[in-house]
């Protein structure tokens, strides 16, 4: 049993970067919330398929895996959990903003402000491409097919899969993606897993770029299924926070809060927390609509 521990920056808390998002409930995630367990199949680059166990330790976590792993595996393990739990994340600016707005001062007591996110870009774009024009239990179920359907089973539990790799998605043929769900979807999500494993499009480049943000909400902009909610909802997740994720939920509760349930566009939505700058989007996603 490899045991690793890592430091987050404070506060901290492991509940609230599961909890801050539905990513929990889609595969390969399992959130244990009972023992406070963090679970996860991942497919590391050397082709080994193991289960990242994480739960909340000390000034951080714990990450167990069962498996015996190289040096390189390793660090790629660590490598993978502290992006997907954003533990060097420092909110200090936030919180500062936010301790003069009642809806949010609680924030940085209970420590939230975090966002899950997938261990690399491509899983992220597509399950938000999945999240589109759809319930969420329509995502649920297309997630799941796809990790069933193509993803690397775990050795020693192969009812579990990791998410598929961009080069397996490639290999497959439109029909096999809407076997599994995707229904018109399906072309968009093959067309990126094809540039992706062609080396036509670096999305994991994109995580560490310190391009402006209005030119990085571009590029995503030109992945096909990708329109100004998805964008916004995965620069959220690369860290960036300058615009709010607007569907229909968000148009709904800022008319309740703001225009007296009078019907708003986006840009009334993109307007209401304008005053947060590069903080926005995080604004809206941790606001108190109670």
């Amino acid at each position: 049993m490899l045991e690793i521990s890592l430091p987050a920056h404070p506060p901290f808390s492991l509940a609230e970067v599961a909890e801050s998002h539905g990513w929990v409930q889609l595969p390969p995630f399992e959130w244990h919330a009972d023992i406070g367990l963090l679970s996860r199949v991942e497919r590391l680059s050397s082709g080994q398929v193991v289960e990242l166990r994480v739960c909340e330790h000390s000034d951080g976590v714990q990450v167990e895996v069962a498996d015996e792993l190289l040096q390189a595996e390793e660090q790629e393990v660590v490598d993978k959990v502290d992006w997907m739990l954003q533990l060097d994340q420092d909110l200090s600016p936030f919180y500062i903003l936010t301790r003069d707005e009642p809806r949010l001062a609680h924030l940085e007591q209970a420590a939230k402000g975090r966002i899950l996110r997938s261990s690399i870009l491509f899983e992220d774009v597509v399950k938000t491409i999945l999240t589109t024009n759809v319930q969420w239990s329509g995502t649920i179920r297309m997630v799941a097919s796809l990790v069933d359907g193509l993803g690397s089973r775990l050795p020693d539990e192969p009812s579990r899969s990791a998410f598929p790799r961009p080069e397996r998605i490639a290999e497959a043929d439109e029909a096999a993606l809407r076997e599994v769900g995707l229904g018109y979807r399906a072309p968009y999500v093959l067309e990126l897993a094809r540039s992706v494993a062609s080396g036509a499009r670096d999305l994991e480049g994109l995580k560490s770029t310190d391009i402006p943000t209005d030119e990085l909400r571009q590029r995503l902009l030109t992945i096909k299924g990708v329109g100004d909610y998805a964008a916004a909802s995965l620069l959220m997740l690369l860290g960036r926070y300058d615009f709010v994720p607007v569907d229909s939920w968000a148009r709904t509760m800022v008319s309740r809060e703001w225009y007296h349930g009078e019907p708003v566009g986006d840009a009334e939505v993109q307007a209401a927390f304008e005053d947060w700058g590069a903080w926005k989007g995080l604004a809206y996603w941790f606001w108190d609509w109670r």
